[in-house]
C-alpha cells in the first residue's frame, strides 16, 4: 500500500535509497502509470516569482494528485536518487526532499560509524 504524501519526513527518510537502472530511470514502467501525466505540468513546478501563498496552494494541489498516484513511491525515490532540485515529486517539495536526503546522510553516517566501531571491537 502506498503511503500518502503527508507522511512524516522521517518515514520518507527511512525508505532505503536505491539507484534505478538506466532503463528504469529514463523510461521505467512507473512513468507511464503516473497520474501527473494527465494533469497540468504547471501544478508541479513553480512559475518564476510566484507569491508564497500561491506556491503553497499549488504545492498542496500537486500533493493531492500525488496522493492518488499508484507510483508515488517510485517517483519519490527517483527524485531523491537523482536528485531533482525543483518541483513536487512523489508528494514531496524540493525543500522536503532536501530534509529527507539530509536525514538519510546522517543515518548512513551513523551506521557507518557504528559498523567501524563493531569491526574494531571484534
Amino acid at each position: 500500500m502506498l503511503q500518502p504524501p503527508h507522511q512524516s519526513l522521517q518515514a520518507a527518510a527511512s525508505v532505503p535509497a536505491q539507484r534505478p537502472s538506466a532503463r528504469e530511470d529514463e523510461e521505467g514502467p512507473w512513468h507511464s502509470e503516473a497520474v501527473c501525466r494527465r494533469d497540468e505540468a504547471g501544478l508541479f513546478f513553480a512559475p518564476s516569482k510566484e507569491p508564497t501563498a500561491a506556491r503553497l496552494s499549488r504545492e498542496q494541489a500537486a500533493k493531492r494528485v500525488c496522493a492518488r498516484c499508484p507510483v508515488m513511491i517510485e517517483c519519490r525515490e527517483h527524485a531523491l536518487v537523482l536528485p531533482e532540485p525543483y518541483g513536487v515529486w512523489g508528494g514531496l517539495t524540493a525543500a522536503e526532499r532536501r530534509v529527507v536526503l539530509a536525514r538519510r546522510r546522517r543515518r548512513d553516517a551513523a551506521a557507518a560509524a557504528e559498523a567501524g566501531q563493531v569491526s574494531r571491537i571484534a
